[in-house]
C-alpha cells in the first residue's frame, strides 16, 4: 500500500464523516486547526475522520486534558468504513456539554469487520469543544 497504513484514508474527496460534503470543505478545515466545530457532533464527526485519516496528533488535541492519554496508537490494520450518528443531546453552539451516540463500522486487513457503538460526552473548554470519554455498547 506504498507505505501508508492501510486504516489512512486520503483526504481528496467526499468527508469520510458521512456527510456528503468534500473533506476540504467539512472535517478537513477542523483537522488542520483552520477551524473549530461549532457542536459537539461537529466535533465527533471530526473525530471519526482523524481516525479515518490516521491524525493522532487532532485526536490527542480535541480530548479533554483531564481524560486524555499521553498516545492513542493508532492501529494501521484497520480501516473506518462509515459512521452512523444514533442521537445526540445538548451540544449545540450555546451549550456547555453534549452527548452524541454513534455507531463507526471498520474492517481490517484480513476482512475481519466490526462496529464500534458509542455514547460519547463532550464538554466546551475554553470556548472550543473537547471530547471527554465514551461507553461502549
Amino acid at each position: 500500500m506504498s507505505g501508508e497504513a492501510f486504516g489512512a484514508a486520503t483526504p481528496a474527496g467526499a468527508c469520510p464523516c458521512g456527510s456528503l460534503l468534500a473533506y476540504a470543505v467539512c472535517c478537513g478545515p477542523l483537522l488542520a486547526g483552520e477551524r473549530r466545530a461549532e457542536t459537539a457532533e461537529a466535533l465527533m464527526r471530526s473525530r471519526y475522520t482523524a481516525f479515518a485519516v490516521a491524525d493522532e496528533a487532532y485526536l490527542l488535541r480535541t480530548w479533554h486534558p483531564r481524560t486524555r492519554p499521553e498516545r492513542l496508537g493508532l492501529e494501521p490494520a484497520v480501516r473506518w468504513t462509515g459512521l452512523d450518528v444514533v442521537r445526540t443531546d445538548r451540544g449545540g453552539p450555546d451549550d456547555a456539554d453534549g452527548v452524541v451516540e454513534f455507531v463507526a463500522t471498520w474492517v481490517d486487513r484480513d476482512g475481519t469487520s466490526g462496529r464500534l457503538h458509542e455514547v460519547s460526552s463532550f464538554a466546551r473548554r475554553a470556548g472550543r469543544w473537547v471530547y471527554v470519554g465514551g461507553e461502549h455498547r
